[in-house]
């Protein structure tokens, strides 16, 4: 009676190095375990899977019903190699990856992608530099950064990381505040707070080209102290959400534009190694 609760990985490891090699001795080199070994791993398959597996006069060869478990043996050989070969690649992953992103998204998504990649990466050290819109996809190309956080890129570049819809920003005072929406025109009777960081693009398709805002700001913390400042509001992606204090609201609008967040690697120069094995796993 066979009992394959007994089979192992390393039974059939040897099995399959026997017949490869044509012998128990050579099957002991390329595995690197003594000829007795090899031979008490036969001995255990065939006491596992109930008769021999070997005819061992001469140079061994399979008999019926070794020939039968060869071909599952050598599958089994591979996929182990083949998951060895993979763990031993993710242990020796190491180096330092230079990463731009958008404030909103240092702020939003990036801190538990850097922890995911730590625990995946303990030897991999990713320096984040914050950078708006069209910097990062510079820096990315001119080789300042290894990877980016690009906004709205060409189809099929990188791994979209999140899609962030746009949002009227306003004092927590404001009678807009409590609205579950509003229409964006609606929110143009205040002064208009221009974010042209990356994001103007965005907004311009929310209230027309001929809409002309009160200011223009760069940086992004600069422009929220003016709306809490009671100097407008704004309109700014979901994101941001995480940079905002109690006395600033988000609002959805009611007209919807949205951007894709997109995680990639240079497209005019060779990636850095470790940079295909981030996104790789960002994408899983």
């Amino acid at each position: 009676m066979s009992d394959t609760h007994g089979m192992n990985v390393s039974q059939l490891r040897a099995f399959v190095a026997v017949v490869h090699e044509g012998g128990f001795g050579r099957a002991a080199e390329t595995l690197g375990i003594s000829q007795s070994a090899v031979s008490h791993a036969i001995a255990a398959l065939e006491r596992a899977v109930g008769g021999p597996v070997l005819h061992r006069a001469g140079t061994p060869s399979p008999t019926a019903l070794g020939a039968r478990i060869l071909p599952h043996a050598r599958a089994v050989a591979s996929s182990v190699a083949a998951i060895a070969e993979i763990a031993e690649r993710g242990r020796t992953t190491r180096g330092t990856v230079r990463l731009a992103a958008p404030p909103t998204v240092c702020h939003a998504l990036m801190p538990a992608l850097v922890r995911r990649w730590a625990a995946e990466f303990p030897e991999v050290e990713v320096r984040l530099f914050e950078g708006e819109d069209d910097e990062v996809a510079d820096w990315l190309e001119a080789g300042m950064v290894d990877a980016a956080v690009l906004v709205d890129p060409e189809p099929g570049r990188g791994v979209e990381i999140g899609t962030d819809e746009f949002f009227a920003l306003v004092r927590n005072d404001h009678p807009f505040a409590g609205e579950s929406t509003i229409d964006v025109r609606d929110l143009l009777d205040d002064p208009l707070l221009l974010s042209d960081a990356g994001c103007e693009r965005h907004v311009l398709r929310l209230i027309g080209d001929e809409t002309r805002p009160a200011h223009r700001i760069r940086d992004i913390d600069t422009l929220l102290q003016m709306v809490r400042t009671g100097l407008g509001v704004s309109i700014l992606p979901g994101y941001s959400a995480s940079m905002l204090d109690s006395a600033l609201v988000l609002v959805p609008l009611r007209q919807r534009v949205s951007r894709r967040l997109v995680l990639d690697g240079p497209a005019n120069r060779p990636w850095h190694p470790v940079v295909s094995e981030l996104l790789q796993t960002t994408g899983t």
